[in-house]
């Protein structure tokens, strides 16, 4: 286990001693959590509709599965469709209270690492906020424009009405399938069957669509500069990543032909400048950690961008049906 990751994750690995142990909390979680459910759906809590289509984009286990990229994927597939897109979403990891919107230049530490990133790299509005339909209205009042939310993890925020639902699923699956505190479960494995489309981020299973991660080129942390993995062959390399599953990011570089020593770390984890004292030539991180360095590391910092690709067409798919047309 990387230092810095949680505990418990040793204990969602298999359904051991523990995980035994804990299993009474979960089925009670459980229970309560599709109470909840119910109550939304059978109109005894009220769920609020935005007055454009809402694409949510979530998971039913508790860490990153790949939903930002996912995101930022669709936010792409819709502009290129004609669309105008927003994107809201909790800000989880940040300080900031109530709603607001994200700016390019937001610091992390207030409204989260993963809606930054979005911010930057989907170039489209993104408002935060733990009420997420207060979220997307004040989203629609200031960019008017706009004709469809994807939001960014509300799987299981049933407040917020939802044309579309997406679960992504990374290589990890559900782990040792049983609900929190015992495992890794926010909802059972059969809410995948109501939701419009799982997406396989990074394996081929059973799911309907597959999401595959790419890119070659990295760039410099603050500097108007990029090369390519060949450039950084046989320098001291330290690879650092706080995301939901940091190994896929260091085999990843491993199968860009790259030697380094891995520092993992727990997701949305917040830095400080002695994670990044290393003796050596460089660091390779991700764009979501990038987003939270700063200028905390000495060393030079090459942040590898990295584009989603999912496939079949579920671009074309979501928009078929919140236009209210039957799937082609």
């Amino acid at each position: 286990m990387p230092r810095n990751r949680p505990a418990v994750e040793q204990i969602w690995q298999r359904r051991g001693p523990l995980a035994w142990l804990l299993l009474p909390l979960g089925i009670l979680f459980f229970l309560l959590s599709a109470l909840r459910r119910w109550l939304y759906q059978s109109g005894m809590l009220p769920a609020a509709r935005l007055p454009v289509p809402v694409i949510v984009v979530g998971n039913i286990t508790v860490g990153g599965a790949g939903k930002t990229p996912l995101t930022l994927w669709l936010v792409e597939a819709l502009r290129g469709r004609g669309r105008r897109p927003g994107v809201v979403s909790r800000g989880y990891g940040g300080s900031a209270n109530g709603v607001g919107e994200v700016r390019a230049d937001s610091p992390a530490a207030e409204v989260g690492d993963e809606p930054v990133l979005i911010r930057r790299r989907g170039a489209c509005p993104v408002f935060v906020g733990r009420d997420r339909v207060a979220a997307g209205m004040a989203l629609l009042a200031a960019h008017p424009e706009c004709d469809v939310i994807v939001c960014d993890d509300g799987l299981q925020h049933y407040r917020l009405g939802r044309d579309f639902e997406i679960a992504v699923l990374d290589r990890r699956g559900v782990w040792n399938g049983w609900p929190l505190p015992a495992g890794p479960l926010r909802e059972p494995v059969s809410r995948l069957r109501s939701v419009d489309a799982v997406v396989a981020n990074g394996w081929t299973g059973t799911a309907g669509y597959q999401m595959t991660l790419a890119g070659d080129r990295f760039r410099q942390l603050g500097r108007d500069r990029s090369c390519s993995p060949s450039d950084l062959a046989g320098l001291n390399l330290h690879a650092v990543a706080g995301i939901g599953d940091p190994q896929r990011f260091f085999d990843y570089l491993t199968g860009l032909g790259l030697r380094f020593q891995a520092h993992g770390f727990a997701d949305h984890y917040r830095y400080v400048a002695a994670d990044l004292a290393f003796d050596g030539d460089a660091i390779l991180t991700t764009e979501k950690d990038a987003v939270k360095f700063g200028a905390l590391a000495v060393l030079p910092v090459w942040v590898l961008p990295v584009t989603a690709a999912v496939a079949p067409d579920l671009g074309q798919f979501a928009l078929e049906k919140i236009d209210g047309r039957p799937p082609a």
